[in-house]
Order: structure tokens, then C-alpha cells, then sequence
């Protein structure tokens, strides 16, 4: 199934299932209220979502309504924690960052910044929320307990970081709030493209209306979700709604100027008949002030 979160007078948001074609949403109140109570009792929860999802892919639901992403926050609008795998990561290598998790961007809206001066980047990549594992979950256990899959949009400032790197700081301050697409889909309904717990399907990017060419992936080296989850838990239980992100396309390198303000992103991913899977990320650079 597809779920988001669109927006309305709370911090959550409220919970919505979307057609498999992304045209129609209904609102799932009668059932759960949010996202982070859907993951909380998912084996209550979900099989009352598939249902209603089943009833609106057959135009059988009541009060469905045209589907708009400019309406989401991201699908899981805050979470108990986040982890990261970056793009420049070696090859076999599973190194997690903590990175924020308090508030993230809605995937229509502006990303601000206080100076283009700071280098401006981003990475893109693949994310999944989780249900709660244990200290040393094992392989089989972790892969079980991937419940949701996402694209993310983890925006990144080169110059603070470089900068936090040379006073021996961490790279907090360089990551503005990171965007996710408008819609999360289990892993069942990726089909063929999900396999050994990880998603087979290329990332599209376009920059200022332009497909951008990545200058670095490791889509093929990326160690798998079950793996980067097992990894996490190595040392403590994690959490039901945890995201954890492998970015796989980073876009810049050192030499480049980077973005400016005005410029435009737009990132999506699409099955084998060109069909948008998630939504898209659209996002606009602009002045903090």
C-alpha cells in the first residue's frame, strides 16, 4: 500500500492512503490518525489500511478525493531517530551517522539557507522507517521489520562542513532539515524492483529543469537495509518509526560552486512503464531572509 501524511492544524498531520496510481487519497481517521500510530501497532493497523487501500485502487471508497503532494509533509513528519549511510562511503563498508530527526521538510517546500557562500549540495537516496527490533536483532528479524520505503533528499552545505571538520566539530550544522517524498509504500508493492532488501529502480534527478548527471553512486556497493539495520542495533533497541537512509547519488564534489538560490530540484523515481512510484521531490533554494 501508499501512505502519506497531509498537512493540517497539528504537528502530525493526518494520515492519508493513496492509489496505487497516485491520482486519489482518502483519509484513513476511521482507522488510525497518523503515521507514527500506524507503526506503533502495525500488525493491528495495517491490515484495516490495505483494505481501505484495496477499496480505493477499486474506486469503491467513500469520500475519496483527488491526490495533491503540495498538501503532505513528509510521510512521517518527525521521527525517534534517524541514521545515514552516505554516499561516501567505501565500498562494504556500514558506517551509520546520527542525523536529525525533529522536523523535517515537507516534500514541496522551499529549503532555506542563510548564505549560498556555505555550498550549497545535496545527496540523494533511498530510506526505510522501521518497526521497533531489539539489541542484536538478527538478518531474517531485521528484513522482517522493514515496514515502509521512501525516497530522501538530504540537503548538505560543503563549506560548514569542511569548516566543522577542520575544528574537529561534528557535521550537525551543515545538514539543513532533510526532505522525504510525498509518499511511503511498502515494500510488497515495489514488486520485482525490491529485492535482497534493497530497491532496484534508478533515481531521476533534474536540476533548474535539466536531468543531472550524479557525479558519484554506489548503488551497486551499498550494503543492503537488513544489514544497515543490524548494524544499528548492535548496540541498542531501536525504536518503531526509525529511518534509516542510504544515500546512494551524491550530486557535487569540492571543485563545484554548488546550488544557488532560485534554483530548482526535482527527484523521482519510476517503475519499468515510467509510472511515478513515490511522488516527487520538488524543492526550491532560497534566501533564509
Amino acid at each position: 500500500m501508499k501512505l502519506a501524511t497531509l498537512r493540517d492544524d497539528t504537528r502530525d498531520g493526518q494520515l492519508a492512503v493513496v492509489s496505487r496510481d497516485l491520482k486519489s487519497a482518502v483519509i484513513a481517521d476511521g482507522i488510525v490518525g497518523t503515521m507514527q500510530q500506524v507503526l506503533d501497532d502495525w500488525a493491528f493497523h495495517a491490515p484495516q489500511l490495505e483494505d481501505l487501500y484495496a477499496a480505493l485502487n477499486d474506486e469503491r471508497a467513500r469520500n475519496a478525493f483527488g491526490f495533491d503532494p503540495a498538501r503532505c509533509l513528509a510521510p512521517l513528519p518527525r521521527a525517534c531517530q534517524r541514521l545515514e549511510t552516505s554516499a561516501c562511503a567505501m565500498p562494504g563498508e556500514l558506517l551509520l551517522r546520527q542525523a536529525a530527526s525533529d522536523n523535517f521538510v515537507a516534500p514541496h517546500a522551499d529549503v532555506r539557507v542563510a548564505d549560498e557562500a556555505w555550498g550549497i549540495d545535496f545527496e540523494t537516496g533511498i530510506a526505510i522507517v522501521i518497526d521497533g527490533v531489539s539489541t542484536g536483532v538478527a538478518a531474517r528479524v531485521a528484513a522482517d521489520a522493514i515496514r515502509l520505503v521512501l525516497l530522501i533528499n538530504d540537503w548538505h552545505l560543503r563549506e560548514l562542513a569542511s569548516d566543522a571538520a577542520a575544528n574537529g566539530a561534528g557535521p550537525v550544522q551543515s545538514r539543513p532539515a532533510t526532505a522525504f517524498s510525498p509518499v511511503a509504500v511498502t515494500p510488497d508493492e515495489l514488486g520485482e524492483a525490491w529485492r535482497e532488501q534493497w530497491l532496484h529502480r534508478p533515481l531521476r534527478c533534474e536540476l533548474n529543469g535539466q536531468r543531472i548527471r550524479p557525479a558519484s553512486t554506489n548503488n551497486d556497493a551499498a550494503p543492503d537495509f537488513a544489514a544497515l539495520i543490524v548494524r544499528a542495533a548492535r548496540t541498542r533497541d531501536l525504536g518503531a518509526g526509525t529511518i534509516i537512509g542510504a544515500t546512494t547519488v551524491r550530486h557535487g564534489n569540492e571543485r563545484d560552486a554548488g546550488l544557488r538560490f532560485d534554483d530548482h530540484l526535482r527527484i523521482d523515481l519510476h517503475d519499468p512503464a515510467g509510472r511515478s512510484i513515490f511522488g516527487t521531490i520538488e524543492q526550491r533554494v532560497a534566501a533564509l531572509h
